[in-house]
């Protein structure tokens, strides 16, 4: 990439995103032999010039690119998730040393806060036990709609992971934004970053730009 692009996401009115200056590459979830979520896998880079567009309707036949498809069905993009959530939204779970924040809105099923034997509500309750703890954070920080995070206080900071400013491609799911690139909505509003959110690519979510697990619902592929 150019030093002098700015990274950044704009998404465009009933149109794509326009993405500046980010590397692009492709991911998959591994599952366990219980068949659970358990870690990502990378794909590899995605081949792409300083500024690209990424499909927001679904429908393009050159995915994850935009084919302008949008433009002949009609796309309805409409944004409708709040630009700055408020600080209260999100539930908070306290554990011994550890206080777990739960954005239910964030929410895109991505499966990885729930294995065959307990689950990240669960494991706040048991976050005194080192094993548990350290299985409670690996949970979290695969979470890769930003709906979970975890403090080691009630008013503490969040703990993040520091990931490159990248996006990637979830295998017949959303675009996962890491390292907190900022993302302009149609209007010209900035959301909130965040170091790990997801976007809709299906064109089916009802909280536009943002993912919410639609995908899975209607079936989308990559590949038809």
């Amino acid at each position: 990439m150019k030093k002098d692009v700015k990274i950044q996401i704009k998404v465009m009115k009933d149109g794509p995103y326009d993405v500046s200056g980010a590397d692009l590459l492709m991911i998959e979830t591994v599952l366990n032999a219980a068949g659970r979520p358990y870690n990502w896998k990378s794909g590899g880079s995605i081949e792409h010039d300083d500024s690209y567009e990424l499909c927001r309707c679904g429908k393009s036949s050159n995915k994850p690119f935009c084919d302008w498809t949008h433009v002949s069905i009609e796309f309805d993009g409409t944004e409708t998730a709040e630009p700055a959530p408020s600080p209260v939204r999100p539930t908070t779970y306290e554990g011994q040393g550890l206080v777990m924040k739960d954005d239910k809105t964030l929410c895109i099923h991505a499966g990885f806060c729930v294995s065959e034997k307990t689950d990240v509500w669960e494991l706040v309750e048991q976050a005194q036990d080192p094993e548990a703890r350290a299985e409670l954070i690996r949970m979290i920080r695969l979470c890769p709609s930003g709906r979970l995070a975890y403090q080691e206080t009630t008013h503490g900071p969040p703990k993040e992971e520091e990931f490159p400013l990248e996006i990637q491609i979830i295998t017949d799911g959303p675009i996962y934004v890491r390292g907190g690139i900022e993302i302009e909505g149609s209007d010209g509003k900035i959301y909130k970053k965040q170091n790990r959110v997801t976007l809709c690519r299906c064109g089916a979510s009802k909280n536009k730009p943002y993912c919410d697990g639609c995908h899975a619902e209607i079936g989308f592929k990559d590949r038809d």
